[in-house]
């Protein structure tokens, strides 16, 4: 006789109570964000560019997705949470470290962005990001000069790229060096 020694999957495990609360927190932080944009793009003025497409249009765009995103991580919390989520073994800890570096890197792209420009800013926030994840990653190659001329490239060929489509698709200025525009 042939036995049949298949097994039928089980069906997922709905995440213990105690981990609800924080998913149900991001879930309605991601959704206030997204609000919180949408109340913003209300100021933005909706005449269009060159291309159409007004200045309104991204601000919209990211706000919406937001909302979305919000929405379904609350329906996913309400009907169980996230089921395929391991439990962890110990208390949550962030990487510090990776944090200030990325904090940093923002802080600096805000603070510098009318001294060095669009471009220059924003390849420093991208280099700084990057560098604290890289860290966080635990990527031995992270202060390596060729790591860090690397980084500072993509950062170049990531913002002028959006520096151009921000000045010339969307017809929104944006700061340049002293008034020199493309740096």
């Amino acid at each position: 006789t042939m036995s049949n020694n298949t097994q039928v999957p089980e069906a997922p495990q709905a995440a213990p109570p105690h981990a609800l609360w924080p998913q149900a927190l991001v879930g309605a932080g991601v959704l206030l964000t997204g609000a919180a944009l949408a109340y913003g793009a209300i100021g933005i003025s909706s005449q269009a560019g060159y291309s159409g497409v007004g200045p309104n249009f991204l601000p919209w765009l990211v706000s919406v997705v937001l909302m979305l995103c919000g929405a379904w991580i609350l329906w996913e919390v309400r009907t169980g949470g996230f089921r395929q989520m391991e439990e962890s073994a110990g208390p949550a800890q962030g990487y510090w470290t990776g944090f200030v570096w990325v904090s940093a890197g923002l802080l600096l792209n805000a603070a510098l962005i009318t001294t060095l420009g669009f471009i220059l800013s924003c390849t420093l926030c991208y280099v700084l990001a990057v560098q604290g994840l890289r860290r966080a990653a635990g990527q031995a190659a992270a202060n390596r000069p060729v790591t860090w001329m690397w980084d500072i490239v993509t950062g170049v060929l990531i913002s002028a790229p959006v520096y151009w489509m921000f000045t010339k698709f969307l017809a929104i200025n944006l700061p340049g060096l002293t008034g020199s525009g493309w740096i």
